[in-house]
């Protein structure tokens, strides 16, 4: 039979999708909309690429990081610890204490005492660790007026950038640092009220410190001030001692080195390194005390009384050239330099250049007599008027013709008769000024004294070919060149020093930190005229006071013999420069016939009263050398003096 053919395919009918039944826990797929295509399937990417590029970024990164731990713990290593130890320890210069100024029985007069260094974290004060905005600025409102600073000066310091350390204010009393230790206090337990209830609790002062340091005092005020000078802002000499000898008084300064934290020092972590500082030495002066403090009441009375610029006392010992004492009016007081006149913070007896006038006149007799071209009653016919040159020369006053003894020249203190007997020290002018200048170059004049004063004036004293023609008759009367008051007061010391001329000395010497003594070195000595010429001088120099027609009457000290002279000289005003008002002077020494103590007075410009150096400073000299020969224990010698004569009657 015949296969049966196969049934013919079933056609299928267009009509709706056949639905595939839903598997069980599967959500059954919505029909597709007829006439849109199916969607493609989705292919997943190979992963590996992907993993790779992660792979090698993540060991690009640890390579790095490897790179940088080799660098840091070995390659760089000593440097990064430097770093490290740098930021932890701090350096802090501990400051010597400097040392003394006495007097010569060693009274202080310059001392240091207990102080504080105001310092500072600026890290504290920045807004991070503050928690202000404004901290410099609030910490120096308070501060300013404690310290004396401005708050602009202090808010930059607080404000130093990547510092741990600034100072805020040097050398602060006990009393201020007490001060701002009690607004730290309140301000202390206002941050823990503060953290009590929730607050950052930092204390605005948390960052202010001290150390301790020294602080310049001067016991006696304003006494001595012009010899001694002061110290600045940063504990160095400004001036007169301190300035000189600095270096022998402030020692040598050290250092200690510690690890710190927030500003704060770490007691008991290791580490720490100091240098102690060495002290400096004491310096002991010439100068009595008690003999300074009368020289300077005398000036300071008389200046005031004369309405004077300013006046200057020295007192020295003919014996050893040293200076008892050197007194300016008016001084200051290097305790509150802020009050103190400018002009008057030297030494204006060193530092003052002036026309000496007729107490240069005791040279002129000295090379006079030293040469023998005349004696004390050589006679000397002086008339009211004497051309010279280009000149008409007069005395200080009005007179008929004056017959005078040459020791009468030098007591009535005549210019005219100066002129005349000088012009015997030549066979002519030009030979005569030779001589003069030779003798007062040997007695000191156109050189520093000898003291080696900060800013101390040589004077000025020229060539004698340099002389103008009135020069050369002014000049034997004390015009025409310039001294200080040193060089002034040492004329004398070395007339009575039987003509030996020894460099004045302002110090004894020096005491080191170990107590030992150290001499200054002895004093220059130079001849200058002999002994015997400065007897005789010495004797001429007695007239001037004891004598009732001498100028210098005021000086005399009732039971000792006393020799002195008297100046008044045409004053150069700086201002102008030209002559203007008067140069008071006097100066002498005591006993006259056993000559201990000189002393020497000035006084600038005075406007009230009388500008006569015998009437305003004769007095001066009468009190100082009184209290002085006092204090020093000196007697009189009980001998009478030798009466020279002043005057001569004519055709004798």
């Amino acid at each position: 039979m015949p296969p049966k053919d196969p049934p013919p395919p079933r056609r299928r009918v267009p009509g709706p999708a056949q639905r595939r039944p839903a598997s069980p826990g599967r959500t059954a797929r919505p029909p597709r909309p007829a006439g849109r295509p199916a969607p493609r399937a989705l292919k997943l990417g190979n992963p590996r690429p992907r993993l790779r590029l992660v792979s090698f970024g993540l060991t690009l990164v640890m390579l790095a990081f490897v790179v940088r731990l080799l660098q840091v713990q070995a390659v760089d290593a000593d440097a990064y610890a430097a770093k490290a130890q740098k930021h932890r320890f701090i350096s802090v210069e501990l400051a010597a204490e400097r040392g003394e100024i006495t007097d010569r029985a060693g009274i202080a007069l310059a001392a240091s005492v207990d102080a504080y260094d105001i310092t500072a974290d600026p890290k504290l004060f920045t807004p991070k660790e503050s928690k202000s905005p404004n901290a410099p600025e609030q910490a120096a409102a308070l501060l300013a007026p404690i310290i004396g600073k401005t708050p602009t000066e202090l808010v930059e310091k607080l404000k130093t950038p990547k510092s741990r350390y600034t100072v805020l204010a040097r050398r602060q009393t006990p009393q201020v640092w007490n001060q701002i230790k009690d607004l730290k206090k309140v301000y202390a337990e206002k941050a823990r009220e503060d953290r009590a209830s929730g607050g950052p609790g930092i204390s605005i002062l948390a960052g202010v410190l001290q150390e301790p340091s020294t602080r310049r005092v001067y016991p006696n005020g304003d006494l001595a001030a012009g010899i001694l000078g002061y110290v600045n802002a940063d504990g160095r000499g400004g001036g007169g001692i301190e300035s000189m000898l600095d270096t022998t008084l402030a020692g040598k300064d050290g250092e200690i080195t510690y690890p710190q934290s927030g500003g704060r020092r770490v007691p008991t972590a290791d580490g720490t390194r100091e240098t102690p500082a060495v002290p400096g030495s004491d310096i002991e002066l010439t100068i009595d005390r008690d003999i300074q403090w009368a020289a300077q009441r005398a000036i300071s009375d008389q200046v005031r009384e004369s309405k004077a610029d300013r006046g200057y006392v020295i007192v020295q010992d003919t014996q050893t050239g040293e200076v008892l004492a050197m007194a300016n009016a008016p001084g200051f007081d290097p305790n509150d330099l802020s009050q103190a006149n400018t002009t008057a913070m030297g030494n204006a007896a060193l530092q003052d250049a002036y026309e000496p006038g007729s107490t240069a006149k005791v040279m002129s007799m000295a090379a006079v007599l030293e040469e023998g071209v005349a004696t004390p009653q050589t006679h000397v016919t002086v008339p009211n008027r004497l051309h010279r040159g280009d000149r008409l020369f007069k005395d200080d006053i009005d007179h008929p013709t004056w017959y005078l003894t040459l020791n009468g020249v030098l007591a009535k203190s005549s210019n005219i008769g100066t002129i005349l007997a000088t012009g015997q020290l030549g066979k002519n002018q030009t030979e005569a000024n030779r001589v003069l200048h030779s003798y007062l170059r040997k007695f000191g004049m156109g050189s520093p004294s000898g003291l080696e004063y900060p800013g101390e004036t040589p004077g000025i004293l020229a060539r004698p070919s340099k002389w103008s023609t009135s020069q050369q008759y002014t000049i034997p009367f004390g015009q025409g060149f310039s001294i200080n008051a040193m060089q002034a007061a040492s004329v004398y010391s070395t007339i009575a020093n039987g003509g030996m001329r020894i460099e004045p000395t302002l110090v004894r010497g020096t005491r080191g930190p170990d107590g030992q003594f150290s001499a200054a070195p002895a004093p220059k000595k130079t001849r200058v005229v002999s002994e015997q010429t400065a007897t005789t001088l010495a004797t001429m120099m007695e007239s001037v006071v004891g004598n009732e027609e001498g100028t210098g009457t005021k000086a005399r000290i009732p039971g000792y013999r006393v020799a002195g002279k008297t100046g008044t000289a045409n004053r150069v005003d700086p201002d102008l420069g030209r002559y203007r008002g008067y140069t008071a002077s006097f100066a002498g020494f005591a006993p006259s016939d056993k000559p201990r103590i000189t002393v020497y007075c000035a006084i600038q410009n005075p406007t009230e009263g009388s500008y006569f150096g015998g009437q305003i400073c004769g007095p001066i000299y009468q009190k100082v050398m009184q209290f002085a020969l006092k204090t020093l224990k000196v007697p009189p010698t009980g001998n009478e003096p030798t009466r020279l004569p002043v005057t001569f009657k004519p055709g004798e």
